[in-house]
């Protein structure tokens, strides 16, 4: 008898169970009232008194382990039911959707492929910058107030004592993008420059103080103003429609002279006028203008020899246009709500 219970503790120790049915079957063999334990302990009546003893422990041990087995795998079967009805409940149904780009990336790669196909590439640069990159050699005066906290997220600024007194910032434009550019590559240059820039602005639905930007630089010898038109004439058709119409106003930058900013003629309403233009019929899409000599010469390029012209543009702008957001706020929440709207073949 003592053999026939090791050889039961044996195949209970190996036993498990994938669905209720089998384990109900081992309940079934094992700890019914017509099952095999149940059976040893009316055979155990007959076991002479010497053996008593030691039968009677293996039996209660293996009672034991019989029911014990039966609990464990009882609980696990449990376990597996309900991940297997109920899951993540933060999961999406099935079949899954695929992926969507960001509204932002959409229209960097649309505003990217645009300007790829007249000639000019990619530049990226670093979003922690110093204030040369950032200020000085873009002809901004010391006194310039973009330079004031209020303006630039200031990670360290250093004394003019200091060996190499330059302040470390969160660049505020991807023009330091630009200067690296020149620093390290002589005429021809034709680059754009797209990336995500900082300022120091409170957060409302037409501002933030983090934003994407597109920049743009071309210099070689006998570079015009109209070639800095017609450009942009194409960019604006090619974005925003055939029918788009640009005009140029006078402004101030200190890295462009003469400088100005572009609109396009609104999309929305056609040049009519509606509450997203102002009922002016016009909207503010980009600052440009021609690279101001001394840029040219803080980077080394010889500026009586060559010329260039220069242009910016926010890419949340472009993406209100395009898909009539009206809360810059949305494109930063990460809301599945707003990004699955959007698809693209980019």
């Amino acid at each position: 008898m003592l053999e026939k219970i090791d050889h039961l503790l044996t195949e209970i120790s190996s036993f498990s169970a994938k669905t209720n049915e089998e384990l109900e079957l081992f309940r079934i063999k094992f700890l019914s009232k017509k099952g095999i334990i149940s059976d040893l302990f009316e055979e155990f009546r007959n076991i002479s008194a010497s053996s008593k003893r030691e039968v009677g422990r293996k039996l209660n041990e293996l009672k034991q382990k019989a029911q014990d087995k039966f609990n464990t795998l009882q609980q696990e079967l449990q376990s597996f039911d309900v991940l297997s009805v109920t899951g993540d409940l933060t999961r999406p149904s099935y079949p899954w959707s695929k992926g969507t780009r960001h509204p932002i990336s959409i229209v960097r790669n649309e505003i990217i492929k645009i300007f790829e196909r007249i000639g000019f590439t990619v530049s990226e640069g670093p979003e922690i910058e110093d204030d040369d990159h950032v200020f000085t050699k873009l002809n901004f005066a010391p006194e310039h107030p973009a330079r004031d906290m209020q303006d630039t997220f200031y990670i360290s600024r250093l004394s003019s004592e200091d060996s190499d007194p330059r302040d470390i910032v969160l660049r505020t434009h991807t023009s330091s993008v630009q200067v690296r550019v020149m620093e390290n590559q002589q005429p021809p240059i034709r680059t754009i420059s797209p990336g995500r820039v900082f300022r120091n602005e409170a957060i409302s639905a037409r501002a933030h103080c983090i934003f994407h930007q597109v920049e743009g630089l071309y210099i070689d010898e006998n570079v015009s103003f109209a070639d800095l038109k017609q450009t942009l004439l194409f960019f604006a058709r090619e974005m925003f429609g055939k029918e788009t119409e640009i005009r140029l106003r006078p402004s101030y930058f200190p890295f462009t002279e003469p400088s100005g900013e572009m609109d396009i003629s609104c999309s929305i309403c056609g040049g009519r006028g509606c509450n997203v233009c102002k009922y002016t019929g016009w909207l503010e899409v980009l600052g440009c203008g021609m690279v101001h000599p001394a840029v040219l010469e803080a980077s080394n390029i010889d500026s009586t020899k060559y010329t260039g012209f220069a242009f910016g543009m926010g890419i949340e702008r472009p993406a209100m246009l395009k898909y009539q957001v009206n809360d810059l706020r949305l494109y930063f929440e990460n809301d599945i709500r707003f990004l699955e709207q959007f698809r693209t073949a980019f």
